[in-house]
């Protein structure tokens, strides 16, 4: 399939009004030239969450990230602070570490070339008779990374604006959560058999809760009380009062910070391109996806608990029981997104009207039209 025609279906489907507004072309989630476009002008470019910091608590904690085809290691520096690098030996390119773990050094496993926890090389075997090798010449290229209300973002991408610089109206909905001190318990990586969009869709909107969930959350689930907004330049939102479903769904006893809705309040964040975030007065859970190709996605999964459900004494039970819930919850959600891919990849495959509870949909498919091909998008003002 050509590059164009998915740009073209892609900017009229961003064009309609949102009463209009139906699902985005087949062709942007099967075509691999419009994958490529987005490896290159959404994935190279665009800040990327990699995990979370608490993950990381102890000098030499690491994590590894391919990102746009750059393998990245980040690590815990003996400083305390926490930097990015890329993940390739400056001898013949081999990647040096792989998944995560903890490293007084950083080994290349082929010839043994050895580097700080701050890039530089530290030990090169059987090159002193090498006259033009000078060991204080070679240091892993940096990659660049913030930390934003705990979690850890990276990019390509020099010259980006840094990540808080766009998320201030985002700062100011969250603030009374304080999220920056919820501690992650568990963090994993996962590949499923969809588009990356799809199940970043999946995540951003309610629509499908009783329905895809109706053995877990689906019935605790009220969808006429859902709260919708337009989104905003960076990431697009929605709301969900309720009586949760876990105990640390709700505010816990001991959090005086809280008050009123607040409580009982759980915010559906989505960070563009690819950070997805439920955030509730006890726990979060997170998903950070980047595609493997038009039909996988790699999805880094983590999650964890508020600092007054930290502190109670029962707070392994509650991080077992989120993780348990959120297992199932997984399974369900990739049943019904590698559904979503096979169907649309059929010849006869046609988007649909998206309902007024699907607007977090809509807003990500002008972003993504935006990246990719130019369209320009309008912002309503925050809510308050």
């Amino acid at each position: 399939m050509s590059q164009a025609s998915p740009l073209a279906e892609l900017l009229a489907a961003a064009a309609r009004p949102m009463v209009d507004a139906r699902a985005m072309p087949p062709s942007v989630y099967t075509s691999t030239d419009f994958l490529d476009l987005e490896l290159s002008e959404i994935f190279g470019k665009e800040w990327v969450c990699v995990g979370h910091a608490s993950g990381l608590p102890n000098v030499g904690d690491y994590l590894t990230f391919d990102l746009a085809g750059q393998p990245i290691v980040v690590i815990r520096d003996r400083e305390q602070g926490i930097r990015a690098f890329s993940n390739v030996c400056l001898h013949r390119m081999s990647t040096l570490v792989e998944g995560t773990g903890n490293k007084r050094v950083l080994v290349c496993p082929y010839h043994a070339w050895t580097y700080g926890l701050d890039g530089q090389l530290r030990g090169a075997p059987f090159m002193a008779e090498t006259t033009g090798f000078c060991k204080e010449n070679y240091k892993l290229p940096a990659i660049r990374c913030e930390e934003w209300k705990g979690w850890i973002y990276v990019t390509l991408d020099n010259d980006r604006p840094s990540l808080a610089s766009g998320l201030g109206e985002l700062d100011a909905m969250i603030a009374p959560y304080e999220v920056e001190n919820y501690q992650e318990c568990f963090r994993e990586t996962h590949v499923w058999d969809t588009n990356w969009k799809v199940l970043a869709e999946n995540f951003m909107e309610s629509y499908h809760l009783p329905v895809c969930h109706a053995d877990t959350v689906g019935g605790h689930s009220k969808l006429e009380e859902m709260d919708c907004p337009p989104g905003l330049k960076a990431f697009n939102y929605h709301w969900i009062t309720k009586e949760a479903s876990l105990p640390m769904g709700n505010a816990h006893p001991d959090n005086t910070r809280l008050t009123g809705h607040w409580r009982k309040t759980t915010a559906l964040i989505t960070l563009y391109p690819s950070h997805l975030i439920t955030l509730t007065p006890g726990y979060f859970w997170y998903l950070s996806l980047h595609p493997k190709g038009p039909g996988q996605v790699a999805i880094t999964f983590g999650g964890g608990l508020s600092p007054e459900f930290m502190a109670d004494p029962k707070a392994g039970e509650f991080v077992a029981t989120l993780k348990t819930l959120l297992d199932e919850v997984n399974l369900e959600d990739r049943g019904c997104t590698e559904k979503v891919y096979r169907g649309l990849s059929a010849d006869k495959a046609v988007p649909g009207h998206l309902s007024y509870l699907e607007r977090p949909i809509y807003d990500f498919m002008q972003y993504i039209a935006e990246r990719t091909a130019g369209f320009e998008r309008s912002f309503a003002q925050a809510a308050e």
